[in-house]
């Protein structure tokens, strides 16, 4: 039984997708969410790093009826649904928007940019959208 269990060990993979695009005009974040969600449903070690106009993805309350397309950011509630409890979003960004965690939809850890980037390096894959 043992043996079962390394080997489904070692099928996880940390895998971590960084979201650097705002959440709207184009489709990185929107693809990228459905490539989470897709990956979560195998149950990767899965984690969300929001970094520049990515933190735009969180934020409460957007209104997107003036570009004529359905806002996804409540999604990312949908997240801790599929164990994909590791959000981290960058100081620096937040702070650079004028946003705070209040601002967003969904809890997250806030972390300098090195922090980041050490998580970064324990990682086996990382997904930039």
């Amino acid at each position: 039984m043992a043996n079962m269990e390394l080997e489904e060990n070692a099928n996880v993979k940390k895998i971590m997708h960084v979201l650097r695009h705002a959440p709207h005009g184009t489709i990185y974040t929107y693809e990228g969410l459905e490539m989470i969600l897709i990956m979560a449903a195998y149950e990767q070690d899965l984690s969300l790093a929001f970094i520049g106009d990515g933190i735009y993805a969180l934020k409460k309350n957007q209104d997107t009826a003036g570009i004529g397309i359905k806002g996804f950011a409540r999604t990312f509630m949908a997240l801790d649904g599929y164990d994909v409890e590791k959000l981290y979003v960058d100081q620096h960004s937040l702070e650079e928007r004028g946003l705070t965690v209040e601002d967003l939809v969904v809890d997250v850890e806030v972390m300098s940019s090195a922090e980041i980037g050490r998580l970064m390096k324990e990682q086996d894959v990382i997904i930039h959208h």
